[in-house]
C-alpha cells in the first residue's frame, strides 16, 4: 500500500458549494486520474473510502458532490432533489464538468488520461459527459444505467462498463433494454453485469437510515463489482512507473 495524501475540495457547481475528496497517490509525477461519483444521498464515507482505494492503486482521485456537502439521508428529500436533476441532462453535465475542471487542475493529474467511476445519480453524470462528448478513457455505472438525448451516445469515445442487480425495481430489464440498446446502436465499446439476486444499490454498506424500497447491500457482488471497475481501470488507464 502507498501513502494517500488527502484533501477536502470546494468548488461552484449547481448553484452550490460543492465540497469534494481529493486523493493522491505517492509521489510527485503525473499520473492517470478519476471522477468518483456517488449515489443520489450524496458524497459519503463510502465514496471517499473508494477514492483513497484507486490512489492507493496509483490513481488521482476525486470523489465527487452533489448536494453542497449535505447528505440526503431522508428519501423524500433526496427523490426531491435527485429526479428534477436526472431529469435534466444539461445540469448534470454542469455537475460533472465542475468537478472534472477541479481534477483536472490539480498538478498530479494527467489531464489526457481520466475515466469516471459513478454510483446511481452519480453514474448518470459519468455518463453525459461522455454523451457530452468528454475525452474519458473509461466510464463505469452502477445502478445508473440512464439513456440519452437523441444521437448524443455517438459522442462516447472510450469503453463503457455497466453493473446492475437482477432484482433492482428502479433499474428493470425494460431500463437495462433500453441502455444496451442505446450503446449497441451508438457503436459504443459497452458491456453489462448482471449481479444475480442483488437489488438496487447493493455495492453500498447498510446505512442507518430509511432507505427506498428494493434497496439493499450484497456484499458478495460488492466486492465483485469493485474488482470489475479496478480491473477496467486497468485495461484503459494503466498505471506506468
Amino acid at each position: 500500500m502507498t501513502t494517500v495524501t488527502r484533501r477536502t475540495i470546494e468548488y461552484a457547481a449547481d448553484g452550490l458549494t460543492m465540497i469534494g475528496h481529493l486523493a493522491l497517490p505517492a509521489g510527485v509525477d503525473r499520473r492517470p486520474a478519476v471522477l468518483v461519483g456517488p449515489e443520489g444521498v450524496g458524497l459519503s464515507d463510502v465514496e471517499r473510502r473508494r477514492a483513497d482505494a484507486l490512489a492507493e492503486l496509483g490513481y488521482v482521485a476525486l470523489a465527487f458532490d452533489l448536494h453542497g456537502g449535505r447528505y440526503l439521508g431522508d428519501p423524500e428529500e433526496m427523490l426531491a432533489r435527485c429526479m428534477p436533476l436526472l431529469a435534466d441532462p444539461d445540469r448534470m453535465r454542469g455537475i460533472g464538468h465542475a468537478a472534472l475542471d477541479v481534477l483536472r487542475a490539480e498538478p498530479r493529474t494527467d489531464p489526457d488520461r481520466i475515466a469516471a467511476v459513478g454510483y446511481g445519480t452519480g453514474g448518470a453524470i459519468a455518463l453525459e459527459l461522455g454523451r457530452d462528448g468528454v475525452d474519458l478513457r473509461a466510464i463505469a455505472t452502477v445502478n445508473g444505467l440512464t439513456t440519452g438525448r437523441p444521437g448524443e451516445t455517438a459522442r462516447i469515445h472510450c469503453p463503457v462498463w455497466a453493473g446492475v442487480g437482477s432484482e433492482d425495481p428502479i433499474m428493470p430489464p425494460a431500463q437495462r433494454d433500453a441502455f444496451t440498446a442505446e450503446m449497441q446502436a451508438a457503436g459504443v465499446d459497452w458491456r453489462l453485469v448482471v449481479y444475480g439476486g442483488a437489488l438496487h444499490a447493493f455495492h453500498h454498506p447498510p446505512v442507518d437510515h430509511i432507505v427506498l424500497p428494493g434497496v439493499g447491500y450484497h456484499p458478495q457482488h460488492a466486492r465483485r463489482a469493485w474488482r470489475d471497475v479496478v480491473d477496467l481501470l486497468a485495461e484503459c488507464l494503466p498505471i506506468t512507473d
